[in-house]
């Protein structure tokens, strides 16, 4: 492997929501004796939910799972309203850890439906937070995945009733915009949102990697096949002209034949030190440099489920999460590996 130089797209890797949701399941682990459950993958990423089963996480897939009276935490792409319901049954101590970005895609569809609209969701079928958010008001939701899926919805939707478009937040700005433009011609009256349902972070990582992508021999994209976003930039460096994609776990999975300049970023949920380990194993002779689109400052505050917890269990500490904007997910995640195993 011959690579001259790495090209570091910024803003990558761990945005406002991911941070929240692993420091607020470190705190489970940190107050709880173990297990602590949580209701599908904290985050779609293998590294950090192997991370988080070292140190007696459970990851479950239907809350019945969960004993009475257990700890409970609910994934960063939300849950139904459902299932939010039976969390709570049964004396279980249950923290929400939806980003709140996915709250106002909900929020908006509770709206909408309550106003009387059919809703297309242009969202990725089986994706939890699509699966999350259609369960808010599934009677007005129509799935779009394709332009076929708009023209459908439209034979089965009245003239006469209004029609509002959502969006899983996660998408990459092209999938979107397109089925945008499809639907606002096929309903010229369509209700969009003053602010676009697409994460900022999400946006922000894919305009970085457009700036390195077509200036690359290739470009490394790392994350997990299931998250959406990481699927997402992938998509947007072949779309940018890069010749040679990859989407990695890890460095392991770096091939010996790559050359020249490499771009390499991180998908919303990878952790930084998958990054520092990508580059270490490029080894680049010029070394790596920072290509920066844009300053990201965006801070989500622990669920408020979790500041009463720590009230209840630490009252001599009433200031204990008073620094949580200061404490990385990335510091939270490397004590979580210098702790011995409880299992």
């Amino acid at each position: 492997m011959t690579v001259e130089e790495v090209l570091l797209a910024e803003p990558r890797g761990f945005c406002a929501g991911v941070e929240k949701a692993i420091k607020a399941l470190a705190w489970m682990v940190e107050i709880f004796e173990p297990p602590v459950y949580c209701y599908h993958e904290i985050v779609h990423n293998r590294y950090v939910v192997e991370r988080f089963r070292d140190q007696g996480v459970i990851f479950v897939d239907d809350v019945s799972e969960v004993p009475a009276g257990a700890p409970l935490m609910l994934s960063a792409h939300g849950s139904a309203p459902e299932v939010v319901e039976a969390a709570r049954e049964h004396s279980r101590v249950v923290v929400d850890a939806v980003c709140p970005l996915v709250t106002k895609v909900h929020h908006e569809l509770k709206v909408r439906a309550r106003k009387g609209y059919q809703v297309l969701y242009i969202g990725h079928a089986g994706h939890e937070e699509a699966v999350g958010t259609m369960a808010v008001a599934p009677e007005v939701v129509h799935l779009v995945q394709s332009e076929d899926d708009i023209r459908v919805a439209r034979a089965s939707i009245s003239s006469d009733t209004p029609v509002a478009l959502l969006t899983q937040t996660t998408l990459s700005y092209n999938e979107w915009s397109q089925l945008m433009d499809c639907a606002k011609e096929i309903f010229p009256d369509l209700w969009i949102p003053n602010r676009s349902d697409l994460c900022f972070a999400t946006t922000n990582r894919q305009t970085a990697l457009r700036a390195i992508a077509s200036s690359a021999d290739s470009v490394i994209v790392i994350g997990s096949a299931n998250s959406s976003n990481t699927v997402a930039l992938a998509d947007v460096a072949e779309t940018s002209g890069c010749p040679r994609v990859m989407r990695v776990n890890n460095a392991s999975e770096i091939p010996d034949d790559l050359f020249g300049i490499v771009g390499v970023t991180a998908g919303a949920s990878a952790p930084e030190e998958l990054v520092e380990a990508v580059i270490a194993r490029l080894n680049p002779r010029k070394g790596a440099r920072v290509v920066k689109v844009t300053e990201e400052s965006e801070y989500f505050p622990p669920p408020p489920e979790l500041r009463d917890l720590v009230r209840k269990v630490r009252p001599n500490e009433p200031n204990l999460l008073a620094s949580d904007a200061e404490i990385s997910a990335a510091t939270v995640l490397a004590s979580l590996s210098q702790r011995s195993n409880p299992k």
